[in-house]
């Protein structure tokens, strides 16, 4: 029977350990993932309004969130270009300016899809009021009742809000958070653009 060493000392020895600009390299990987994925649900937003529907609360702000995701795209990289040489200094700037550019990007977007995710429970709700046939009186109560959840989710949808459930879930996926911006430079980010 053939036993498997534990690797000792002496070889891990051997192993090149991550620095932090690794770590950073990562990081920067897993918020640009979790864009991408965000990026992805928003670009999959469908909605059907009839011509009568199309002004609606629910279906511009779907719409609204989908032009955000675009815009977001569409913005410009914004975390400097200067090539770092080799330089681990230099290399630790352009890391930490990027690591800002997609935190901020995945932090618009994550507002986007929770509002958006708002949008789709009201459209969904309306849609079983509604049971394919036309708003009537006998509906007034039910969808006055639909927009105004709506409303009350939107409300819910603070800066404060969104940052904590990108923080919970990197939390939970025990990720390296050290260098991420905080909610303060994220929103003086947001201002000076």
């Amino acid at each position: 029977m053939n036993k498997r060493k534990c690797p000792c000392s002496k070889h891990l020895a051997k192993i090149p350990l991550p620095t932090v600009n690794d770590a950073r390299a990562i990081r920067i990987a897993e918020i640009m993932t979790d864009f991408r994925n965000l990026q992805y649900y928003l670009n999959q937003l469908r909605a059907t309004p009839t011509a009568e529907e199309y002004y609606l609360e629910g279906y511009s702000l779907l719409r609204q969130c989908t032009a955000e995701a675009h815009a977001i795209l569409d913005a410009p990289f914004s975390a400097g270009t200067t090539s770092p040489d080799g330089d681990p200094e230099r290399e630790k700037a352009q890391l930490r300016g990027i690591i800002v550019d997609a935190a901020v990007r995945r932090f618009q977007c994550q507002r986007a899809y929770l509002r958006a995710h708002a949008g789709l429970r009201w459209m969904n709700s309306r849609n079983s009021i509604l049971r394919g046939q036309k708003p009537n009186a006998s509906h007034l109560q039910a969808l006055q009742a639909t927009d105004a959840t709506l409303r009350m989710e939107l409300m819910a949808i603070t800066d404060t809000h969104v940052e904590n459930t990108l923080r919970s879930q990197d939390a939970s996926q025990c990720k390296w958070l050290a260098e991420d911006p905080s909610l303060a430079q994220i929103q003086q980010t947001l201002m000076r653009r």
